[in-house]
């Protein structure tokens, strides 16, 4: 199955949790030019993903001279689509006792969220 979900436990930080998602999607994904990270994966990961899958990883970050909150080009997308989520009521707590579980769950609420799109007004 080729998607870019990878559920890990909290133990794992997200940029080794990125590197491993983005091995798993290498090869699989041949329109896939440009990544959109926060500045978070800054630094060696963006060397990484050039090297070894031959993306771009676009780093965004808040201008230095902004307060407060602002939208920021791209970020809103990961926002939005995480606000989607915690609308479900099983994904609102962390109450999945298993990775798997946590993976389904996922995969059910963004199923139900493409249904809704697809069912006629």
């Amino acid at each position: 199955m080729i998607h870019g979900l990878l559920v890990l436990p909290a133990d794992v930080q997200d940029r080794a949790g990125a590197k491993l998602l983005l091995e798993l999607l290498r090869g699989q994904q041949p329109r896939l030019e440009r990544l959109y990270a926060d500045g978070a994966y800054a630094g060696e990961l963006v060397t990484w993903v050039r090297e070894h899958t031959g993306w771009t990883l676009e780093i965004v970050k808040r201008a230095e001279q902004t307060r407060g909150f602002t939208v920021l080009p791209k970020r809103w997308i990961v926002e939005r689509t995480f606000a989607w989520l915690g609308k479900c009521r099983r994904l609102s707590k962390d109450l999945e006792g298993t990775l798997a579980s946590s993976t389904a769950m996922i995969h059910w609420a963004m199923l139900g969220l493409m249904v809704r799109r697809l069912r006629p007004a």
